[in-house]
């Protein structure tokens, strides 16, 4: 594999963005993954995207870019729905173009994430759901110590009918810090 980094979504890649969200369209459809049709028109896009970065300033949700060691970007890795407080947690979201499938970027990604969760923003919990079907997810997320938690039948509405979501969650101990702290400034980008 490629050397991964993760970035910290910002205005100045919206065209990166865009670009990999028009070419992998029908892949991301095909995997549950669908958007409005509004989000595939550059001027609502970003709007989307400086939406985005606001809540981003606020904490509401932490947006990453995966990058290759071309500087291209080749997928997502998002901290979404973030609680502070007494639950101190958030839900974690990712997904990476077709032609980068299969070569451990996502595991990658989200080994990363979750160190950035852990120092950056102090978070004690990372929740995550994939779709029964989604066996390379589950396994990205496995390889990443996330344990199995529960089923949640018919819960997210796709193409046109309700579909099942399996539930995962990720504890962020003392041992997640200890090990990243050399690693983390130099593989993330503010």
């Amino acid at each position: 594999m490629d050397k991964v980094l993760v970035k910290q979504l910002s205005l100045d890649d919206a065209d990166k963005i865009f670009k990999i969200e028009i070419e992998n369209r029908s892949y991301f459809e095909n995997i549950g993954l669908a958007r409005s049709e509004i989000y595939y028109n550059r001027t609502s896009f970003q709007e989307i995207l400086e939406k985005l970065v606001e809540e981003q300033e606020t904490g509401v949700h932490y947006m990453y870019l995966v990058m290759n060691a071309q500087d291209e970007v080749i997928g997502r890795v998002n901290l979404t729905d973030v609680i502070k407080g007494p639950l101190n947690k958030a839900e974690l979201g990712y997904r990476i173009g077709e032609k980068d499938q299969g070569k451990g970027f996502a595991t990658a990604a989200v080994k990363l994430i979750i160190r950035q969760a852990n120092l950056v923003h102090k978070l004690h919990r990372i929740e995550a759901g994939t779709s029964p079907e989604n066996i390379g997810s589950q396994i990205v997320l496995i390889k990443n110590g996330f344990k199995f938690v529960g089923k949640y039948s018919q819960y997210i509405f796709q193409g046109d009918s309700w579909a099942d979501s399996l539930l995962f969650e990720k504890v962020i101990d003392q041992d997640d810090n200890r090990t990243c702290r050399e690693e983390l400034s130099a593989i993330i980008i503010s």
